[in-house]
């Protein structure tokens, strides 16, 4: 049977840490968590970025995860706590599961995403346009 994108969530929501924004915004700066933005460039440039979060387009996540994958990416083999966000907090759940799936750990994600992290007044810096 087919499953949709509600159905996945609400799985991926079943098995997952979800950080109310408020916990994520305490977290901000500490040396042990890393952020995860895992937004479009296009967003990052419109919406402005969470400072220190690392960004990984949700597209590359498996890629940059697996330290077989010729993409990998070095924040994802520090012994970090890995707090995964996205516009809204869709992806990010997604994303977090399927972190999680492989093997990254700790894991999570905030809850209503960046959207929810500007609301809440965490921390936000512009992103220049890429010329």
């Amino acid at each position: 049977m087919k499953k949709g994108f509600r159905q996945l969530l609400d799985e991926a929501n079943a098995e997952i840490v979800t950080l109310p924004v408020e916990d994520a915004i305490a977290l901000h700066g500490k040396d042990d968590v890393l952020f995860v933005d895992l937004r479009d460039p296009r967003e990052l440039e419109k919406e402005g970025r969470l400072p220190g979060a690392f960004h990984c387009p949700r597209g590359m996540l498996e890629f940059w995860i697996d330290p077989e994958s010729p993409y990998h990416r070095k924040p994802f083999a520090e012994p970090k706590r890995f707090v995964f966000f996205c516009a809204g907090g869709w992806r990010s759940a997604l994303a977090a599961k399927t972190a999680q799936d492989m093997g990254l750990e700790p894991v999570a994600h905030i809850e209503g995403g960046f959207g929810a992290w500007r609301k809440a007044g965490g921390p936000v810096e512009p992103v220049p346009p890429k010329a």
